[in-house]
């Protein structure tokens, strides 16, 4: 097997254990990981959305049987996510590669910045799940959630690492019940973030082939985890993971590496 190959197939299998803990689909690592080992950035890009639609689905069965899917929030924001994602799909092919990987430098940066800033940041105290909102914070999903879908079909993410702070800090949703919620919404924006891909044909069908298998079986042992452990630790250092693989792609868009 190419070492290449392989080195993504082993990445990718580490990378969904730890998103999927989370409840998010793990583009955030799946496209400069991709990228660094040497695929082209729209291949990354799209390869780490069906990833990222393969680690959601398969962590969501988890999260269902645990009753710890909102299906009513979820429903929610599955339109914005659907229709932005598949915008932003399409518009990869439009843009050019180097400035999409600046973005999602900037992208990293700030998803490293919010898992960090977990440490000091307390979560709310309610333990139930809210069981209305109103109308000002429906439409403020509806608005978040077409924004979210931009950014995932843009950059390749599922946008869990946006979706869930945004649950449980504004919409103090409880932090188990934010991960099964968000990966149920991941699998519908990776998708449709796919295809837009697909439509202009950047999809590398061997290459998601061969990391599919990896990303299922890692993606149901971080699920597991997600419902047996309280992960704050594993939020610090995954943030520091994701300042470190900025820094690898700012030395490679400047050709330092």
């Amino acid at each position: 097997m190419d070492t290449t190959l392989l080195v993504a197939i082993v990445s990718v299998f580490l990378v969904s254990i730890i998103f999927s803990m989370f409840g998010q689909g793990g583009g955030s690592l799946y496209t400069p990981i991709l990228v660094l080992v040497g695929y082209a950035t729209l291949v990354s890009i799209s390869t780490s959305l069906v990833l990222n639609l393969i680690t959601a689905l398969s962590a969501a069965i988890v999260y269902y049987r645990a009753n710890l899917i909102d299906l009513r929030l979820a429903v929610v924001f599955i339109p914005g996510v659907c229709i932005g994602a598949f915008i932003g799909g399409a518009l990869t092919n439009f843009v050019n590669p180097e400035i999409l990987l600046w973005i999602f430098v900037v992208f990293l940066l700030g998803a490293g910045a919010r898992m960090i800033y977990t440490w000091w940041e307390k979560a709310p105290a309610a333990e139930e799940c809210p069981l209305q909102f109103s109308r000002g914070m429906y439409a403020a999903i509806v608005v978040f959630s077409f924004a979210v879908g931009i950014i995932s079909g843009l950059l390749g993410v599922g946008g869990g690492t946006i979706i869930v702070p945004f649950l449980i800090f504004i919409c103090r949703y409880p932090i188990k019940n934010s991960a099964g919620t968000v990966s149920f919404i991941v699998i519908f924006s990776s998708l449709f973030g796919v295809i837009g891909h697909s439509a202009f044909g950047s999809l590398d069908l061997a290459l998601i082939a061969v990391t599919a298998v990896a990303v299922v079986i890692g993606a149901n042992i971080g699920a597991r985890f997600t419902v047996k452990i309280q992960p704050r630790f594993i939020k610090i250092g995954f943030g520091i993971i994701l300042w470190a693989f900025a820094l690898q792609l700012i030395l490679k868009l400047l050709n330092v590496t």
